[in-house]
């Protein structure tokens, strides 16, 4: 059984002619380009630890598989906006598992993108503790509502927007939620 301990926040932008060279840049100005990434959904489990970045990345070592909870997006249409966002929410209880959420969007900010996945990962969390809210009213209403319950410790995001490079280059942005074992 793998848990992972420990978890952390990053993000990357990349422009190149190439698509791929593209995110590979984004996923260098992330930190985490040495390391084989595995997709996985988005559950944060029990006990895991949230670390800062430049803590996390000191623990990353080349070739290293590693999990992550990753949002991106790319365009090569001129000035296009571009965002990818991971939204988390943590519970009070941390015996109890937290949620993550994936947002890839267009012509949305970085607070946007950032707000909307930090948002789904405190709605889902609240759904799984039993936590009465109206989905229709707005996210700062329903965050007070989460932390009132007493139930929900953390929610916060990484996001990440670029416009389209204007000649026209491949621009990718990611997000992600990066564990360690």
């Amino acid at each position: 059984m793998i848990v992972p301990k420990k978890c952390f926040l990053t993000k990357g932008v990349g422009v190149h002619k190439d698509r791929l060279a593209s995110f590979e840049l984004a996923l260098r100005k992330a930190g985490i380009q040495k390391c084989n990434l595995v997709n996985v959904s988005s559950i944060f489990p029990p006990n895991c630890e949230m670390i800062p970045r430049e803590e996390g990345l000191k623990l990353l070592k080349p070739g290293q598989i590693t999990f992550v909870v990753m949002a991106k997006n790319d365009t090569n249409e001129p000035n296009r906006l571009i965002s990818a966002a991971v939204g988390l929410a943590i519970p009070k209880d941390k015996k109890e598992y937290g949620y993550l959420s994936e947002h890839h969007s267009f012509g949305e900010t970085e607070k946007r993108a950032g707000e909307y996945a930090e948002d789904l990962a405190a709605s889902m969390l609240a759904t799984t503790l039993g936590i009465n809210f109206n989905p229709k009213t707005a996210w700062d209403e329903r965050k007070q509502i989460y932390k009132a319950s007493g139930k929900i410790f953390k929610t916060t995001h990484v996001a990440q927007s670029a416009r389209g490079d204007k000649n026209g280059l491949w621009t990718s942005v990611i997000a992600a939620a990066v564990f360690l074992i």
